[in-house]
């Protein structure tokens, strides 16, 4: 009979060593004056300083039952702080409404639910009506405030003009909701279509799909981008080269006949898309030579990648006159998925085409320049965890409502880090500015007739906040 030996240093229960390393602390609930997200009053505010809120109330207002009850455009605003803010369902405006020495009076969840359930195709109509008006003051207030809003770039080089990005994406969903089917991923959910501004990051359009809708529809394509060139003031809609950006989804006769179009309403657009590579495609591969280096981001080689015009190779029937067409050839990263052409040749191909003339930028640039499109996967990204990423409804326009809302969302952080903040904060994503801004706790105190919101000295970004909140107030104000 074999004997099992028992060692005191690994067996039993230890006695664990506190080290002291955290401050001894006594908790109650009986603080006074303090609030939380004291920084999401920010976005309220600059809310009324660009006018969003008087434009929302205008177009929710005959929504309005009672003059005593919620104004319903201050409801969508204040469901627009919170979606900015980080909440993720209805329930969470209770950070707003529970703190309403520092946000006022805001509406209950039951009240926030029927504004949302009134809003049909006609007040969704006037909502974007709304932000595009808005969207035009904070442009100006931007121009007489001496902050230019930020341009694209592409090989470490400024883009003029406008650059619009166009992708879809899938949302799952967890549970049954209108127009939730089985998606190309073998998922459920939706599988809305997006428009953000890639220098600005505001996001212009969105429009809400049933999960099994097409990538390449074209029609969806041509509502998006109707609906994103009405968000652009008409100062810049009319005069500035617009650049559509796309991946293959948007390489369709309809969508690029529509592009090219435009131009006959006074509107300076060019496209640059992905190109599927079909069996014509790959054989004008095969026959491109004079291929050169690539380059990356920065405008420096990127090892490993070359590119190719191979216009008059592919056949252009269907496309636009004078489309060019850019191949790009490099060697695949460890776990890259690769299609057979791509096994047999070694090297991974990409193609695009773009109506941008001779004289509009090296080939090596406007195949980087269509590179930074990827950029928009980080605009959804961010996005999902900004409104779009979980929808509350099992009704679909409620959905629908609540996408335009989380869009007015994206828009407000967008325009804070422009009109407001600087450095790192001006560029951060919204996970490190809620962190660090617009989560901070302060206290409130009246004094002198006045309520000021006390931030902590020790905070690191407390200088940050203050200042914003400064130049919130110096923002210049349209002459009544």
């Amino acid at each position: 009979m074999s004997r099992v030996l028992f060692h005191p240093a690994t067996e039993g229960t230890f006695q664990v060593k506190v080290t002291g390393s955290r401050p001894k602390i006594v908790t109650t609930a009986d603080g006074r004056g303090v609030v939380g997200h004291a920084g999401a009053r920010l976005l309220a505010d600059l809310a009324d300083a660009t006018g969003l809120s008087a434009a929302f109330s205008d177009a929710l207002g005959p929504l309005r039952v009672r003059q005593s009850g919620h104004d319903p455009g201050r409801v969508a605003v204040d469901l627009a702080v919170m979606l900015a803010d980080g909440g993720q369902t209805i329930a969470d405006l209770a950070v707003l409404r529970n703190q309403a020495g520092l946000f006022g009076r805001v509406a209950s969840d039951p009240t926030a639910w029927r504004v949302l359930a009134e809003m049909d195709q006609a007040v969704l109509a006037r909502l974007r009506e709304a932000r595009a008006q808005a969207r035009e003051l904070a442009w100006a207030q931007a121009a007489e405030s001496g902050t230019a809003m930020p341009a694209s770039t592409a090989a470490g080089q400024p883009v003029p003009g406008l650059i619009l990005d166009l992708d879809a994406s899938i949302v799952i969903c967890h549970s049954e909701k209108q127009s939730a089917t089985p998606t190309y991923k073998k998922t459920f959910g939706y599988h809305p279509l997006f428009c953000f501004l890639d220098g600005t990051r505001e996001a212009l359009s969105g429009l809400l799909r049933e999960g099994r809708a097409g990538s390449n529809t074209t029609a969806d394509h041509v509502t998006v981008l109707d609906q994103s060139l009405a968000q652009i003031p008409d100062a810049h809609r009319h005069g500035t080269p617009i650049l559509i950006r796309s991946d293959s989804a948007g390489c369709t006769q309809g969508f690029l006949a529509h592009i090219r179009s435009l131009r006959e309403h006074g509107i300076d657009t060019c496209f640059s898309v992905g190109v599927a590579i079909t069996e014509p495609v790959r054989e004008a591969i095969r026959q491109a030579t004079h291929w050169i280096p690539a380059l990356d981001t920065d405008g420096d080689f990127r090892d490993g990648a070359e590119i190719c015009e191979i216009t008059g190779l592919v056949p252009a029937a269907g496309y636009p006159e004078e489309t060019r067409f850019i191949v790009r050839r490099e060697r695949p990263h460890p776990g890259a998925q690769l299609s057979l052409f791509d096994t047999i040749e070694g090297m991974r191909h990409q193609v695009m085409a773009t109506d941008t003339p001779p004289g509009g930028g090296s080939v090596q640039y406007l195949e980087a320049r269509h590179r930074a499109h990827a950029r928009v996967e980080d605009r959804i990204r961010t996005g999902k965890d900004t409104g779009f990423g979980r929808f509350p409804s099992r009704v679909f326009a409620i959905n629908q409502a609540w996408l335009e809302l989380a869009l007015t969302g994206i828009d407000l952080l967008a325009w804070t880090q422009h009109l407001l903040l600087d450095g790192e904060l001006a560029a951060a994503e919204p996970k490190k500015l809620r962190y660090r801004l617009l989560h901070v706790a302060a206290r409130l105190t009246r004094t002198a007739r006045q309520t000021r919101l006390r931030i902590a000295e020790t905070w690191p970004w407390a200088t940050d906040l203050t200042t914003a909140f400064t130049r919130l107030a110096a923002l210049p104000q349209p002459v009544s």
